[in-house]
């Protein structure tokens, strides 16, 4: 997931920076204009780069057990969700375009909560294909309508 981290924050600061740079290097009067704010953004894109990502990975967490699914997200406010056997409305896997080279899925638990679905980002594909059909059984064989 570090590495998918890493591939979609590249998606984000490299294009704006390979641009200005273009056009700063073609449109000499704006020269300082253009290559000023492309070394800016490419600063703020080296902690996205290196650091985040590896932190990003070790603050994520996610446990299922026969009552619930739990969730830990976040950075500086970190979240962590619940959800009970109960109350799961569907499981689906989802794989982005930049997942998919690395074999990886996102298992989405819909609740009955206002909060919205739960994500567990990162998973091997064919585990979050496991997890989804487990986490099936489990919420049929569990009473309880789900609302």
């Amino acid at each position: 997931m570090i590495a998918v981290w890493r591939v979609n924050s590249a998606l984000v600061f490299v294009p704006p920076v390979l641009v200005l740079v273009l056009l700063g290097l073609l449109i000499p009067p704006a020269r300082f204009w253009l290559l000023a704010p492309a070394v800016l953004v490419a600063v703020v894109a080296l902690p996205f780069l290196t650091v985040l990502p590896s932190w990003w990975y070790r603050v994520h967490r996610w446990e299922v057990t026969d009552d619930a699914v739990y969730v830990r997200v976040g950075y500086f406010w970190q979240e962590w969700r619940i959800a009970p056997m109960s109350r799961i409305q569907t499981v689906d896997t989802l794989r982005g375009p930049v997942q998919q080279p690395f074999g990886l899925s996102t298992l989405v638990v819909t609740t009955a909560s206002a909060k919205g679905a739960l994500k567990i980002r990162g998973l091997d594909h064919d585990v979050a294909a496991e997890l989804a059909e487990q986490l099936t059984r489990i919420t049929q064989a569990t009473p309880g309508d789900a609302t």
